[in-house]
């Protein structure tokens, strides 16, 4: 009786099982939007930008296109939807409105959501604590109001 020896595998199988290891471990690791260092004022802005072409392409619908103020929704939304709902959500942007301290929230959302930090302190966060800023072309500086 011949002896039979173990299986051994291939070089192939052994290639094709090291690729998808380091394929699914890179999926993992591309798939967190953790990052060490919080998403900047310019990479929002760029984001922004992209859901505005967005928008204006169709992708979000009509009702997204009907208003400026539905525009800024929408926008605001395709940027963060998470932080949308947290800031937004009850309570959408209307007509004419700015809403600064919301602003400075979402921003913030972003901000903790990029690098994996709770969202649970950012509604308010801004409330008892702000900055006015002077008109554009004003003398430098802001005025700290504090309640």
């Amino acid at each position: 009786m011949a002896k039979k020896e173990p299986c051994r595998p291939t070089l192939f199988k052994c290639s094709v099982a090291t690729l998808l290891c380091f394929f699914a471990t890179s999926s993992i690791f591309a798939s967190n939007p953790s990052s060490p260092v919080p998403i900047s004022d310019e990479e929002i802005s760029e984001r922004k930008q992209a859901c505005y072409a967005d928008i204006d392409s169709g992708l979000w619908g009509t009702q997204c296109r009907s208003t400026l103020i539905e525009k800024e929704n929408c926008a605001l939304k395709c940027t963060s939807a998470v932080c949308y709902e947290l800031i937004y959500g009850s309570d959408p942007l209307e007509e004419g409105e700015r809403d600064y301290i919301r602003s400075q929230e979402y921003r913030y959302c972003m901000r903790r959501s990029s690098v994996g930090l709770a969202l649970d302190q950012v509604k308010g966060a801004f409330d008892n604590d702000v900055t006015v800023r002077p008109a554009a072309f004003s003398l430098p500086g802001s005025v700290r109001i504090t309640h």
